[in-house]
């Protein structure tokens, strides 16, 4: 008896497949593609991630520490694990659907589990690939930095962040590893060795708020967009305008709070925006 269904419906199937997945590849390969570009404007530069500028942007250049004062920068630190996740083609929000959820109720899910080559990122990707059902990038930031009520979910918290972004400097010629005595304990520290990357980086923060600034977040440089809302979230983006005159601090900071004023949501919604990106903002400034 000859089959109700053409013999071909099978190879069709199978082809519908693979083409769903060369689509998903090459497009994860675009996001890794893109991130490229955007970072290797100048192959001799030293390449930095968002956590390291933060980071670096944080660290006393003599005393080679973070302020002991400074309570959001660990957050901070996970917020940009985030971002770079989403700009690498990792994970992304969920959709946003007919009625349009916000972006703080929607879901983190994973894109694709090809290793990125950072630790700290293929770290928190494993334990978000596992994670089922998905979570919000507001719980993705808590469970990271281990600020949970849960402690079933105490297992994702990312341990010793600072110190191993540091060693990250360290092994790129930016710092150095010094040993402090600080009374009653021993500290390890990293002095800045190459102050030349940090003035670029502050000279490129400066320039994004002051000659090179626009009224349309979308039309800045997307790293530089993330790198500002992060480092201000971390509480380290006044250290960039400190050297600024008190006319250009001004105008620097109220473009920081034009930014801040925006609303993430309908940003978000926006051509070519990464929705992802904008809900780590939104958790990390409500």
């Amino acid at each position: 008896m000859s089959s109700p269904y053409p013999r071909s419906s099978g190879l069709v199937q199978r082809r519908t497949a693979a083409s769903h997945a060369l689509e998903a590849s090459s497009e994860d390969q675009k996001s890794e593609k893109d991130y490229d570009e955007e970072n290797d404007q100048d192959s001799k530069e030293t390449r930095l991630t968002l956590m390291e500028e933060v980071l670096l942007l944080g660290l006393k250049d003599r005393e080679g520490y973070t302020s002991f004062w400074n309570d959001c920068i660990s957050s901070g630190l996970r917020g940009c694990i985030l971002i770079e996740l989403a700009m690498r083609g990792r994970v992304e929000l969920e959709k946003a659907g007919m009625r349009r959820r916000s972006l703080m109720n929607r879901k983190v899910i994973c894109k694709s589990d090809t290793p990125t080559g950072d630790v700290l990122l293929d770290e928190a990707l494993k334990h978000m690939k596992e994670t089922q059902p998905p979570e919000t990038v507001q719980a993705w930031i808590e469970y990271l930095s281990g600020e949970t009520w849960n402690p079933m979910k105490l297992r994702y918290q990312l341990r010793n962040v600072r110190e191993r972004l540091a060693k990250n400097l360290v092994e790129k010629g930016v710092c150095t590893t010094e040993k402090q005595n600080f009374l009653l304990f021993d500290m390890t520290t990293h002095p800045l060795t190459d102050s030349t990357v940090k003035q670029k980086l502050i000279k490129k923060v400066q320039d994004s708020v002051l000659s090179r600034w626009t009224n349309d977040p979308h039309r800045m440089d997307r790293r530089m967009l993330s790198l500002i809302y992060v480092a201000h979230a971390s509480d380290v983006l006044e250290n960039a305008f400190a050297p600024l005159s008190d006319d250009d601090y001004e105008v620097a900071m109220k473009r920081v709070r034009e930014l801040l004023e925006l609303d993430f949501d309908a940003e978000s919604m926006k051509e070519g925006t990464n929705e992802l990106m904008w809900a780590v903002v939104s958790a990390m400034n409500k």
